[in-house]
């Protein structure tokens, strides 16, 4: 099959991008480097779409979220990732998290599956010097294909680390300590409203814990990689703990709302675990991201009340990820400057997080797909949560502070003074709504199909 596009990375983006282009009858070349011999440090698997870090697509609340508002935008313009996010899905509370093996089959299946895309396990070393391109190669971008691209675009890349939490079986997790709650008891629709084990600490427990997590040892850092930034919202829990003894309690670590069973009163601390899995039989500690060594996090978990013996299906993790300074080198239509038959989605253009990635992957999809049909679509209006995050991504933010970023309500304009705060939520994403809608009716008379 002669491709029209190639796509190099078969990451969310990627797997976004290719099937919004084949969905418009466009002809894809997906390359994916995973299944020919190369590995990435945090992959396990070849499949595409592979969730490294978390299986958590955050909130889904369209009503008062901006990501879960995000995820309603991307359903509306029949993205891929969020059919077989929903498919998948494990209960969550209000947010949206997936079984990922079976997520990460199902997008696999439906790529191989399609006529017009040609899925290619080969590693593509550089920049193709012309033909449609979209470069999704994440934020784990090989080596070589990294200075390719810094040779490109003149700057060296930027980089940050990000780090993988620890997953338990949940047969090792003693319940006669542990209880099963959601926040506030704030479940999802269709759960029992018990999303989470919660595994509770008194102040003893937990002052040792923090004193255990600060001695433990750490990996070590090549010489390169000692003066490249923490991604925020991504924050090793040693690191957060070192400022300040109370830190971890009021983040990852907090007990409020939740009522312990067996005192009737919040524990001074509580560790939660999330479902991994479909069958429930795999947990992860939520925002526990480490860079403990491995025999240390054993160690240290085990202390944790409930988790005296329990067995890791995967220890906690760290790896550096590569960006680039897109404010800077893109351009509105998440082109290259100084190559405008090349196009960047996902994690490597600054967007942080598994559905922001896919989200700007299913914007280079629609953004190329109309080129080659002889139109422009214009891009979704900065009211909604897609035209925010492309804004960022494209000029909203500093070139030469830019960091990578979760959607947020702060990244979108302005409401009218005369909304009520409490109505400020309700008001961004109402307006976003209209404003979607508007701009699938524009783009459709413009023959530009943007919706399922």
């Amino acid at each position: 099959m002669t491709h029209q596009v190639h796509i190099i990375g078969g990451g969310l983006a990627g797997s976004e991008a290719a099937w919004q282009l084949a969905q418009a009858g466009v002809r894809v070349r997906l390359s994916e480097m995973r299944g020919a011999g190369d590995m990435t440090p945090a992959h396990q698997t070849d499949a595409l779409a592979e969730m490294v870090c978390s299986n958590s697509f955050r909130s889904d609340d369209a009503d008062s979220n901006a990501v879960g508002l995000l995820h309603q935008e991307m359903r509306a313009l029949g993205s891929l990732v969020m059919a077989k996010a929903d498919a998948a899905k494990v209960p969550a509370g209000s947010a949206l998290a997936v079984d990922r093996d079976r997520f990460a089959q199902g997008v696999t299946q439906a790529i191989m599956d399609h006529p017009l895309i040609e899925l290619v396990r080969e590693r593509v070393d550089g920049l193709p010097a012309e033909g449609l391109t979209i470069v999704a190669t994440g934020p784990l971008t090989a080596p070589s294909l990294a200075d390719a691209i810094a040779g490109a675009t003149g700057r060296d890349q930027l980089a940050f680390f990000d780090a993988i939490a620890p997953i338990v079986h949940a047969e090792s997790i003693d319940m006669s300590i542990a209880w099963k709650a959601s926040r506030w008891d704030k479940g999802s629709p269709d759960g029992d409203g018990k999303d989470y084990i919660n595994c509770p600490m008194d102040k003893a427990q937990y002052d040792a814990f923090v004193a255990g997590l600060l001695a433990g040892p750490k990996t070590e850092f090549r010489q390169w990689e000692k003066d490249t930034p923490y991604f925020e919202g991504c924050m090793p829990i040693e690191v957060m703990a070192e400022r300040g003894p109370e830190t971890l309690r009021h983040g990852p670590m907090k007990p409020v709302g939740l009522d312990n069973p067996r005192t009737g009163r919040w524990p001074h601390a509580v560790v939660q675990l999330r479902q991994d899995n479909a069958l429930g039989t795999l947990w992860n500690m939520v925002g526990f991201q480490t860079k403990l060594k491995y025999e240390a996090q054993v160690e240290l978990f085990r202390t944790i009340p409930g988790l005296e013996n329990a067995q890791f299906a995967r220890l906690g993790g760290l790896h550096r990820n590569t960006f680039i300074r897109s404010p800077e080198l893109l351009d509105g239509q998440l082109r290259l400057r100084a190559a405008p038959h090349i196009r960047f989605a996902g994690q490597i253009t600054g967007c942080e997080g598994y559905v922001e990635s896919a989200a700007v992957g299913l914007l280079a999809g629609l953004m190329t797909a109309a080129q080659i049909g002889g139109e422009t679509l214009a891009a979704p209006p900065a009211e909604t949560a897609l035209g925010a995050l492309l804004g960022h991504i494209t000029g909203g933010a500093d070139a030469g502070s830019y960091q990578p970023m979760n959607v947020n309500f702060g990244l979108f304009p302005p409401l009218a003074d005369d909304i009520r705060k409490k109505d400020r939520k309700r008001g961004y994403t109402d307006r976003a709504r209209e404003a979607l809608a508007a701009w699938q009716t524009q783009a459709l008379r413009n023959r530009v199909a943007v919706s399922a």
